[in-house]
C-alpha cells in the first residue's frame, strides 16, 4: 500500500493507493490543497480513482466537488461493504453520530475515523445532523470493537500527532471513558464549543457541490478589470441609480472610512444575507 498523510493546519487528509495497480483514493480532501494532492500522486505514480469525505465537513471547504476527473462517491453504500481499489479493499462502517453521514473506512491495518474518532477525543455532536446518542453506539457498538491494534487516522488533528491505535484510544481517550450511555451524551451536551467560522457556508457548499463566496470572489477577480478610485468616482458620479457599490471588509473598518453611497455587507455575512440585501432583479 501507498501512503501519504496530508496535514492543512488540523485538518487531516490521506492519499491512499494501490502498489500494484496504482489506483489511489483520496479521503477528506481540502479544497487549498488540490496541488499539493496532484503532485504527490505523479510522484508516487498513482491515479485517483475516488475523493471520499467521511463526513460532511462544516470547518472547511471539501476538494469532493472539485472538476478533477475523479468520480465523487456520493453513493449510498450499506454498513460492511467493500470498495474495490485494484487489490486493496476498504471495508465501509457507517457510524453516525458526528453527523448522519459519518463512515469510517477500514483499509488493511488501519481506520479513517474521520470525526467519529479523534485522537484523545471524539466528533462533537452539537452541529447540524449530530446525536450523542448515536455516537455512542457507533464508537462502542462498532468502531471500538475492531482490531485494537488498528491504526487510527482521524480527519483533525491538532497537536501534530500522526496516528493513534484503537487499542491506545479505549486505554486513554478521556471521553471514552464514560462508557456508559447516561454519562456520555451528557458530557457530549456539556462540552461548550464554540461554532466553527463560516458553518453556514461551509456545511452549503459541502453538501451541495457549490462554491465558496471566496472561490466566487476569486472568479470574479480575474474576469472583472481593476479599477482605480478615479475611475469609480466618475462612474458613481454619473451613475443613473443602477449602480451598487458593496463593501464586503467589517463594520470597523466600514466606519472608518468608505466610499460614498456604499453598502455595507461583510465578507463573513455574505452567504446568509445576500438574498435579503440583493433580491434578484428579474
Amino acid at each position: 500500500m501507498i501512503f501519504e498523510h496530508i496535514a492543512t493546519g488540523g485538518c487531516q487528509s490521506y492519499l491512499v493507493g494501490c502498489a500494484d495497480t496504482r489506483a489511489a483514493v483520496l479521503i477528506d480532501p481540502e479544497i487549498t490543497q488540490l496541488d499539493r494532492y496532484l503532485g504527490l500522486a505523479a510522484h508516487n505514480g498513482l491515479h485517483i480513482r475516488y475523493l471520499i469525505d467521511t463526513h460532511t465537513h462544516a470547518d472547511h471547504f471539501s476538494a469532493t466537488a472539485d472538476e478533477s476527473g475523479a468520480p465523487i462517491v456520493d453513493m449510498r453504500v450499506d454498513d460492511g461493504e467493500m470498495m474495490a481499489l485494484g487489490r486493496l479493499r476498504l471495508q465501509v462502517l457507517h457510524t453516525p453520530g458526528h453527523t448522519r453521514d459519518s463512515v469510517c473506512l477500514v483499509v488493511e491495518d488501519r481506520v479513517f475515523t474521520g470525526d467519529t474518532l479523534l485522537i484523545g477525543a471524539t466528533g462533537r455532536t452539537d452541529l447540524p445532523g449530530g446525536d450523542p446518542e448515536a455516537l455512542h453506539e457507533s464508537l462502542f457498538q462498532r468502531l471500538l470493537r475492531l482490531d485494537s491494534g488498528l491504526k487510527v487516522f482521524p480527519a483533525h488533528e491538532y497537536k501534530g500527532r500522526s496516528h493513534s491505535s484503537i487499542g491506545q484510544e479505549m486505554a486513554e481517550n478521556p471521553r471514552l471513558q464514560r462508557r456508559d450511555r447516561a454519562a456520555f451524551v451528557d458530557m457530549m451536551r456539556n462540552l461548550n464549543l464554540s461554532m466553527p467560522t463560516h458553518i453556514t457556508e461551509a456545511l452549503r457548499v459541502n453538501m451541495s457541490g457549490g462554491k465558496s463566496v471566496g472561490q466566487l470572489l476569486a472568479e470574479a477577480a480575474a474576469r472583472v478589470p481593476f479599477m482605480s478610485l478615479t475611475e469609480l468616482r466618475s462612474h458613481i458620479e454619473g451613475a443613473t441609480g443602477e449602480l451598487l457599490v458593496l463593501d464586503v471588509r467589517e463594520r470597523e473598518a466600514f466606519e472608518r472610512g468608505h466610499i460614498p453611497g456604499a453598502r455595507l455587507l461583510p465578507r463573513g455575512q455574505l452567504e446568509l444575507r445576500v438574498n435579503e440585501e440583493l433580491p434578484d432583479p428579474t
